[in-house]
């Protein structure tokens, strides 16, 4: 235990005065013990490259190249995708994968230049260096990336090796992705930690990591778009730098992604293509992400600290006495007895069933909060039942770990291990019991809370990992994937006619096929307001496309007017949710006067009026892996203005959001895309690409609509209608349109419709088996300025 160690316990202990203070600091102290007796140490290292090629042996979709010191695979899949692993290393078994992907029998491994080699594929081209650099090029020869020989530090003893890859992007390029960081969703110059962490407070723009951290990279640059995926969990860094065109000169510097992990495989993916297809290929690989039920799609409420069900029901009736649209009440650790994960304060909340029932019958369900820290008292069933079925994580030493949480000292399952999935999902029976219809899983980084050191379990903990063994330094970053699995496939089993709702602080790449994500404790501020959406937007290019932040922020007292402009932008986000801590102010919407609330109310209704459209983004996304929230690049990565636009976003491919991200605004600047584009609220025009200057009073945010879009709203009556914004001159449009399957399993057939001048009409038609029909749904027809339209 160093100074700074010693200090920080010693104020842990005299800030709070508590027992809990004092578990923390002996927690601490047995994980800092644990690591020293259970991790090997490190000792001298020998350092090592590939060397220089020795050998070739081609094989399904590419092939194996030795070399002196190393050997790579290389092969392509037949969906474009590019894998190398160095060290036998293969895509299986992976956390991330949802299957094998099949290589493409047609590329071909053969010599290239100077004793290197290449593998030929329809979409890219992959050159390998004698010295073992990769090379990933389009078809036409044009360069994506560039990987420098790796190289390898082992201990001498044997052991785990550290490795570190150094890549080259082209200039012009700009990163995105890694997860969710608050500092982006462009990813400036500098260091980024691959290690899932609490950061034990409200977070702003320049914290890093946080929750969900993933060692995927999205790249924009002229020559193509590309995502790179090092399939390893381990703990890493990655830093960036941006390159630097030569203004005509010739003399580029190009851009460098560095990659230090601590160890597990050196082994990557690339996808390289239009932004679309780079997403369409990692759905592909990864998992579709699944659909949220229906109802998950509107307003939920959320706080810690309700108090009891008397509180919920007023805060619902509330809501229901104004005319304001709520979907989901979510019930924090304080619904707990004793803050015990799958039980119930029978004071607080004693008739929970009935309370359930009675929301239902409104329109309301019920999200449970669920952690993975289980009480570590006898006598208390989970943990009895899990201490049958030997389900917690042990020590090196072969002990249970134990740590410290809400409930005080716990232990925690390992989610790594098929069995402790299946003991914890049928868990979720009882949370069924109860009346709930969603979950919401928090804590699963996962955070064991600690007085100096990390916040989390011994590195030296052992895990399952489906059986081929090891510790907590590879398990860290999947613990709360695995959580979300277990939970996810309980729950289709449990209730096999529901789409489960899952949704997790936590997570890694993959997730998706579980559920979503949120976005964990953000401040309360304007720079948070910021960070949430830098979040939503970083893990939407991960693969995960529903997630939302805290409405107002997690644990100050938001001005009306921030609370206002957040809530006018969550309403334009996949999970729409108000949150607060126990010690926060409150997040009801007439809490901040009347007029905020009046504001609230447009973007409630506003919300729910898109409801049809959220229903289809959320489909096309289980299909295509298109996030429902875009940059404004999306459409056109070639468009460097757009690349560092962080300010505004793309709604499906049908609206522009432009959140009012700074106090005291009545209009700002809005970058628009190439086209036409029509401002909701007034219909006026305006024309891209450039910069034009919209009004943004307190009642609305900018939303501007694409010309030709169409867009399923609900009608007056509650039908599905069609929306359709009317093309320019000469122009046409259409959109895609999934009706609401329900909550279900089916299967909805997607509609395509087509909007075309004919003459000086305007014509919506449906794409039918037997051709062009009219639109047999309702049409209202805006930005027609004066011209007539014909359904």
């Amino acid at each position: 235990m160093n100074g700074r160690d010693l200090v920080r316990s010693m104020r842990a202990v005299g800030a709070v005065g508590t027992a809990h203070a004092v578990r923390t600091m002996r927690a601490a102290w047995r994980a800092r013990r644990a690591d020293a007796a259970g991790l090997p140490p490190r000792g001298p290292e020998r350092a090592r490259v590939p060397g220089t090629v020795q050998e070739v042996r081609p094989g399904p979709g590419g092939g194996v190249i030795r070399f002196s010191r190393s050997e790579l695979r290389v092969i392509v899949a037949v969906n474009g995708a590019v894998f190398w692993g160095w060290d036998g290393a293969s895509p299986e078994p992976s956390y991330a994968l949802a299957g094998s992907p099949e290589p493409d029998a047609r590329a071909v491994l053969e010599p290239d230049t100077e004793g290197g080699w290449r593998v030929v594929a329809e979409r890219v081209t992959v050159v390998i260096s004698r010295h073992g650099a990769v090379e990933v090029q389009t078809p036409g020869g044009v360069l994506v990336r560039r990987e420098l020989p790796p190289r390898w530090w082992e201990p001498v003893g044997g052991g785990v090796a550290r490795w570190t890859q150094r890549s080259e992007v082209t200039a012009d390029a700009r990163f995105f992705g890694l997860g969710g960081r608050a500092s982006g969703p462009r990813l400036r110059n500098g260091t980024y930690r691959l290690w899932n962490t609490d950061p034990g407070r409200a977070f702003g723009p320049g914290d890093d990591p946080l929750y969900i951290t993933m060692p995927v990279q999205v790249v924009v640059a002229d020559a193509a778009t590309h995502l790179v995926f090092h399939d390893t969990s381990w703990d890493g860094t990655v830093t960036l730098r941006e390159g630097e065109e030569g203004a005509g000169s010739g003399h580029d510097r190009p851009g460098t992604s560095e990659l230090r992990m601590q160890g597990g495989p050196l082994r990557c993916w690339v996808v390289v293509g239009t932004p679309a297809r780079v997403l369409l290929v990692w759905a592909s690989l990864t998992g579709a992400p699944t659909p949220p039920p229906s109802w998950a799609l509107g307003h939920h409420h959320a706080r810690w600290g309700f108090g009891g069900a008397q509180e919920v029901r007023r805060i619902v009736s509330g809501y229901l006495e104004r005319g304001l649209p709520l979907d989901a009440v979510h019930l924090d650790i304080d619904h707990y007895d004793a803050h015990r994960v799958f039980s119930v304060d029978r004071e607080a909340y004693g008739k929970l069933p009935e309370l359930a029932k009675d929301l239902r019958e409104d329109g309301v369900r019920l999200v449970s909060i669920v952690d993975p820290a289980v009480s570590a008292e006898p006598g208390h069933d989970v943990y009895d039942g899990g201490m049958a079925e030997d389900a917690f994580v042990r020590g090196a030493a072969g002990g249970v770990v134990r740590g410290v949480a809400w409930p005080g000292e716990v232990v925690f399952p390992d989610f790594t291990h098929a069995r402790v999935r299946r003991w914890w999902g049928a868990l979720y029976a009882e949370r069924l019991g109860q009346g709930f219809a969603g979950f919401w899983h928090d804590m699963n980084e996962p955070t064991s809370f600690a007085a100096f050191g990390e916040s989390t379990l011994p590195r030296s903990a052992r895990h399952a990992l489906e059986g081929r063994g090891g510790d907590h330094r590879e398990a860290h970053n999947v613990y709360a994937l695995n959580m979300a699995r277990a939970g996810y496939e309980a729950l289709r089993d449990l209730a096999p006619e529901q789409r489960p709702f899952v949704f997790s602080r936590s997570g890694w790449a993959g997730m998706q096929r579980y559920g979503g994500a949120w976005s964990g404790d953000v401040a309360t501020g304007w720079p948070g307001l910021r960070a949430s959406l830098s979040l939503v937007l970083g893990l939407g290019l991960c693969g995960v496309p529903y997630s939302g932040p805290d409405v107002g922020g997690f644990d100050g007292f938001p001005s009306p007017e921030l609370y206002l402009r957040w809530f006018q932008m969550a309403a334009c986000l996949p999970l729409f949710r108000t949150h607060a801590s126990l010690r926060a102010g409150r997040r009801e919407p007439w809490e901040f006067g009347p007029q905020v609330l009046e504001h609230a109310r447009v973007a409630l209704v506003e919300r729910r009026r898109l409801a049809p459209y959220f229903v289809t983004l959320a489909h096309l996304a289980g299909r295509t892996g298109a996030p429902y929230v875009r940059p404004l690049w999306w459409s056109a990565p070639e468009d460097r203005r757009l690349r560092d636009c962080e300010d505004a976003f793309l709604l499906g491919d049908a609206l522009l959001v432009a959140p009012v991200l700074e106090r005291d605004v009545e209009r700002r600047a809005v970058r628009l895309p190439n086209g036409r584009w029509y401002d909701t609220a007034t219909e006026r025009a305006y024309e891209g690409p450039g910069e034009v200057l919209v009004d943004a009073p307190l009642s609305r945010i900018p939303v501007l609509a694409r010309s030709g879009a169409v867009v399923p709203v609900r009608g007056d009556d509650g039908g599905l209608e069609l929306e359709v914004w009317a093309p320019a001159p000469g122009r046409t449009g259409g959109g895609l349109v999934v009706p609401d399957p329900g909550d279900g399993w089916a299967e909805p057939e997607i509609e395509r419709y087509v909007t075309r001048w004919e003459g000086g009409r305007l014509v919506v038609e449906l794409e039918h088996e037997d051709g062009m029909i009219a639109s047999p749904r309702p049409v209202r027809v805006r930005g027609l300025g004066g011209r007539r339209a014909q359904m």
